[in-house]
């Protein structure tokens, strides 16, 4: 059974607007992992059609950038935002997923930190777990460009 909340956003959000936080449930088919792969933050919204939109990252490039598991999400929602072309996205049955919080351009809020961590234990991802459930967004600022 999905353990999707009702509130869970309608179609895709604007520029600040909320997506949901997602993880797969326990007993997920093996093909999704194998689309999302084990440790990717996953954001997401509902469609009138009763499925699911979900945009993933998984840094499966190794970016030292999205190390820890709170930059992924942000990753991900981004593209969502943008609608940015990607093979990072999957249109799906609600009952895959739980949903563990959201995001928005404010910042990511969990309140099922427990489904969190157990998806990050079975990704054996646990180093890259948030410390709090609340995690205001930051920016990280670009080196400025030396002139010659």
């Amino acid at each position: 059974m999905s353990v999707i909340g009702q509130d869970i956003p309608m179609e895709r959000p604007d520029a600040d607007g909320r997506a949901a936080l997602l993880v797969p449930i326990a007993s997920v088919k093996e093909d999704v992992l194998l689309t999302i792969r084990r440790g990717a933050a996953i954001v997401g919204f509902a469609n009138h059609d009763r499925t699911v939109t979900v945009y993933f990252e998984s840094n499966r490039f190794d970016d030292p950038a999205l190390a820890k598991w709170e930059h992924k999400a942000r990753k991900a929602y981004d593209r969502l935002i943008d609608n940015a072309p990607t093979v990072s996205k999957l249109t799906t049955s609600p009952a895959n997923f739980e949903q563990i919080g959201y995001i928005n351009g404010k910042g990511i809020t969990i309140r099922h930190m427990d489904s969190l961590k157990r998806w990050l234990t079975y990704s054996e991802a646990m180093e890259t777990c948030p410390a709090t459930d609340i995690i205001p967004r930051t920016v990280i600022a670009k080196p400025e460009s030396v002139k010659v």
